[in-house]
């Protein structure tokens, strides 16, 4: 995601246009929008994050645009703006683009809360962050600094209304079909149109996409994202290219879905292999990544604390020090590899593979 693509132009089987857009949503972090002339529909997929330069980055688009095709394309022109989900690096342009046009907002019943009520769901993360830290053994002091970034990620934005929801409107949005993708972020949808899908962050040319473990934020969660990897291959058959958020478009998602697949296994395993003596999840995302700085921190830990939860949900972790919980919830969860479990016919490889 370091090496954004340009600005390109795609045409759909049915005849409409589709215009990728690049965007520096933070210092040295693109994503795109897709900008899509189809009938008389203008639609915005997603909106960059709402910093200053990612603005600016969506009003050159437009004029780059109007070049391509010959004629003056305005932000006001938009009639929808289709969201994929509800991450500020995908929404937090709305707060802009709102101020200029009257397009409709369009997002999945799950990320509601995030858009609309963006204040009191950030109040509520935090809390349940700050607590997922401490268990994670993560000192009190990084654990401030921590929670400062991701708020701070998020400052650019304030709440906007929805005018609708996908299940609501039966995933259908005039040519526009949706498929809900639960995983990634509660409400991620993909969005076909013809034979383009608009995918977000579900599936990712160059890495795999992160994972958060689902006591933070319902649907997220290592299982959610594998079931809808499975479901979303089914339903995007006969496809020609699929857009993503930030790396290459995807021609091959069979063998791509392989590739991520085959990484989440390996993480699984080493993290089965470490566990053979109880440590914490602090210890064990040092294993996995070493030493992090910044904001990527925060994320490692979280993508640490997604494959944890996973092995515990299926019964291959345990908590050794459980017992502490009854005087205090203030302590270092430490999880240990099941021992009956991983000595069993069935190796913790084998296990993780057949899991998966």
């Amino acid at each position: 995601m370091n090496k954004p693509q340009g600005f390109q132009k795609f045409v759909t089987s049915g005849g409409s246009l589709i215009f990728r857009i690049t965007l520096e949503a933070f210092p040295r972090f693109w994503v795109y929008a897709y900008l899509v002339q189809s009938g008389e529909n203008l639609v915005l997929i997603d909106t960059g994050s709402g910093s200053e330069l990612s603005n600016n980055g969506i009003l050159e688009g437009f004029t780059r645009v109007s070049a391509e095709i010959g004629e003056e394309i305005r932000v006001e022109d938009l009639t929808h703006i289709l969201l994929t989900h509800g991450h500020i690096d995908h929404m937090g342009g709305l707060v802009f683009l709102k101020e200029k046009s009257h397009a409709l907002v369009g997002v999945h019943e799950l990320d509601v809360q995030t858009i609309s009520h963006h204040e009191e769901r950030l109040s509520l993360i935090s809390l349940r962050l700050n607590q997922y830290l401490c268990e994670a053994g993560i000192p009190e002091d990084d654990r401030s600094q921590m929670l400062q970034l991701y708020k701070f990620t998020k400052a650019f934005f304030h709440s906007v209304p929805v005018d609708f929801t996908y299940e609501q409107s039966d995933m259908q949005c005039g040519p526009f079909s949706m498929l809900h993708l639960p995983g990634h972020c509660p409400g991620q949808v993909a969005i076909r149109l013809d034979d383009y899908i608009f995918c977000g962050d579900h599936v990712l040319s160059d890495i795999t996409p992160h994972q958060s473990p689902e006591r933070l934020i319902p649907y997220l969660g290592l299982g959610h994202y594998l079931e809808s990897l499975e479901k979303f291959n089914t339903w995007a058959d006969g496809y020609k290219i699929i857009l993503s958020g930030h790396d290459l478009p995807i021609e091959d998602l069979a063998e791509r879905s392989i590739a991520i697949r085959k990484a989440i296994n390996t993480r699984l395993d080493q993290c089965m292999d470490f566990l053979c003596e109880p440590h914490s999840l602090s210890d064990l995302t040092s294993h996995l990544y070493g030493k992090v700085a910044g904001y990527n921190a925060l994320l490692v830990l979280e993508k640490t604390g997604a494959y944890v939860e996973y092995l515990y949900q299926h019964g291959l972790l345990e908590i050794t020090n459980v017992d502490e919980l009854e005087e205090t919830n203030q302590i270092t969860l430490q999880y240990r590899r099941v021992i009956e479990r991983t000595n069993s016919v069935i190796s913790p490889k084998e296990k993780t593979n057949v899991l998966i």
